[in-house]
This record gives C-alpha cells, sequence and structure tokens, in this order.
C-alpha cells in the first residue's frame, strides 16, 4: 500500500488511467469488430463504411499510446486488403 501522500495520488490517478484506457481499446475492438463483421457478411458498403468510422479510432489510440503505431498500421491494412478483395 502506498505510504506516503504523493504515492497514494499516484496510486489514485495510475487506476483512474487504467480504466480510461480500458474504454478506449474496448470501443477501439468495437469498431475493428464491426468491420469484419461486415466484411465476413459480404456487405461492401457496410464495410467500407464500418472502415471510415474506425480509421480514426486506430489513429487515435496509436497517437495516445494505447496501441504501437505498427499495430495500428498493421489493423488498417489487413482490414482495407480484405475489403479490397470483396468482388
Amino acid at each position: 500500500m502506498a505510504n506516503s501522500p504523493q504515492a497514494r495520488k499516484r496510486a489514485r490517478q495510475a487506476e483512474t488511467r487504467r480504466q480510461q484506457n480500458m474504454a478506449q481499446r474496448s470501443t477501439l475492438r468495437t469498431f475493428i469488430k464491426k468491420v469484419i463483421k461486415a466484411i465476413r457478411a459480404e456487405d461492401k458498403d457496410a464495410a467500407t463504411q464500418a472502415y471510415k468510422e474506425a480509421v480514426p479510432r486506430i489513429d487515435r489510440a496509436a497517437r495516445k499510446g494505447l496501441i504501437h503505431a505498427n499495430k495500428a498500421a498493421r489493423h488498417k491494412s489487413r482490414l482495407n486488403a480484405h475489403i479490397k478483395a470483396m468482388a
């Protein structure tokens, strides 16, 4: 347990940030899943629209350090490749 006032404050801040990060990460995953769901349903218009909504979320997560920049690029690249592969 944190003993000094500074350590107690840092523990409170860490817990607040952890909860915010978890919420943002969950939202990010939801947006990615929406794209995947549309791809599996083979609905190109819905997949494209979901992808356009997901890209800013992915970029924002990478900018904030929630995910690595390369992971963000990998997600965008793979999702876009799946959409382009649809007839």
